[in-house]
């Protein structure tokens, strides 16, 4: 991991080094439009095809049955269930919290306003397959679709080698009460459910994460359809903020962890010492050879890197600019610098908190805004998966109180039809 001085990066070095995961000569782009025309035009055809293709599994049917899902859980053993459901339910409350109806507002008299809350009807959710099988992901995205009361979900994997999916996957859908999962991945998966194909039904919304095949596919998508994306959710990335009481232990695990999604994930270090970056350093390598992923480990840190600052302040500062997905506060201090976060996906206070329990049980979602985006978006929750309607309702008093005003305002823009709107009604005996 290379180390740079935060006092000796000018504008320019920083905008360079928070960037990632960029196209700049459009070939994934290109990659990814060819595929989604294929989907378009030849629908489950180019999907079995793209399974033979990218996956090496030559299908018969793109999809599994609840008899099948359920044949396929029978391997999953009790500890497993048990944590499995111990992740649901704390999921499942963090996330019920979330659905409140709002209170009716009288904005002057005879005046009411509101939002009522609608779920989507129809929602895709992506589960990677990949190098690492990511059951946890159905978790966060399908329990806030069932609380909103999302009326069909649809759920794509890309198929295992024996052209089935991972039994913690079959589980977690029996779980949910989800009857089928269809067995389509990357960029194609995405395509399939924006545009619909015979086996598979077009969506309103597709959430999940996935590399940046995926995410080109979901940004692609939501410019030239109708069909809507939760945000950006590519490569993973951490950032680590650590100073004096840090465990250097502690923090090297926690930059692994990261590390070991994928290649082209971010493990990023930033630290108030020199001496606290040797000391992380040191216990990167102590743990680095015993992770069965060691050769992903080793290549996502080399897309890794480390910055020394002068203070937390300015690891605050840095921070933002990197806005990272999952931001760690690996300090006793921590409550010092949190009013300070502007930019983060998830974030993670004190020593004894690493990323990992939101990524699996804690009940906060997993799916975030990575490469920036969270300096606008935020992570996937109940919100995502509803819209919110607005009403309003004008009394006889209300419209006389309201009237006038909006007469003035509709004529300053040269709108008479919507001056007349509300000079009829108030014009009419009857009111």
């Amino acid at each position: 991991m290379k180390t740079y001085n935060y006092s000796d990066l000018n504008t320019d070095d920083v905008k360079k080094l928070v960037q990632r995961n960029v196209d700049p000569a459009n070939e994934i782009r290109a990659v990814v439009d060819e595929i989604i025309t294929s989907v378009q035009r030849h629908g489950d055809k180019a999907l079995l095809d793209y399974a033979l293709k990218f996956d090496q599994v030559n299908l018969n049917k793109l999809y599994l049955d609840k008899n099948e899902l359920t044949e396929i859980a029978l391997t999953v053993s009790s500890a497993q269930k048990e944590a499995l459901e111990i992740a649901y339910n704390n999921i499942y409350k963090f996330h019920a919290a979330q659905l409140k109806t709002e209170d009716k507002v009288e904005t002057m008299p005879g005046v009411i306003c509101w939002r009522e809350l609608k779920p989507i009807e129809k929602v895709g959710l992506y589960i990677p397959g990949g190098s690492a099988v990511l059951p946890s992901t159905l978790l966060m995205l399908g329990i806030p679709a069932r609380i909103a009361g999302c009326h069909e979900i649809v759920v794509c994997s890309p198929p295992q080698k024996n052209g089935k999916v991972n039994a913690f996957i079959a589980y977690v859908a029996l779980l949910l009460n989800v009857d089928k999962i269809y067995l389509a991945g990357g960029a194609q998966a995405i395509a399939a459910m924006a545009y619909g194909s015979e086996s598979i039904a077009k969506v309103d919304k597709i959430f999940g994460p996935g590399n940046q095949f995926v995410t080109k596919a979901k940004t692609i998508i939501q410019s030239t359809t109708t069909t809507a994306i939760d945000m950006p959710a590519g490569p993973s990335e951490v950032l680590v903020i650590a100073d004096e009481s840090s465990n250097a232990a502690f923090v090297a695990a926690d930059l692994l962890a990261q590390a070991e999604h994928g290649i082209d994930s971010q493990a990023i270090l930033v630290c108030t010492s020199h001496e606290i970056a040797s000391a992380v350093l040191v216990e990167v390598e102590k743990q680095v050879p015993v992770l069965p992923r060691a050769e992903i480990v080793k290549k996502a840190l080399d897309n890794s890197y480390i910055v020394i600052t002068k203070n937390l302040d300015e690891a605050m500062d840095f921070s933002n600019q990197y806005a990272p997905e999952h931001l760690i506060l690996a300090t006793d201090k921590w409550q010092q610098i949190t009013p300070s976060i502007i930019n983060a996906g998830s974030v993670f206070l004190g020593n004894l908190t690493p990323e990992s329990v939101g990524d699996y049980a804690s009940g906060t979602n997993h799916t975030l805004p990575t490469s920036a985006y969270s300096r606008a978006y935020s992570g996937v929750s109940v919100d995502s998966f509803v819209k919110k309607i607005t009403f309003q309702h004008i009394s006889p008093e209300g419209i006389k109180n309201i009237g006038p005003s909006v007469e003035i305002l509709a004529e300053l823009e040269g709108l008479h039809a919507h001056k007349n709107a509300v000079s009829v009604r108030l014009n009419d005996n009857k009111v």
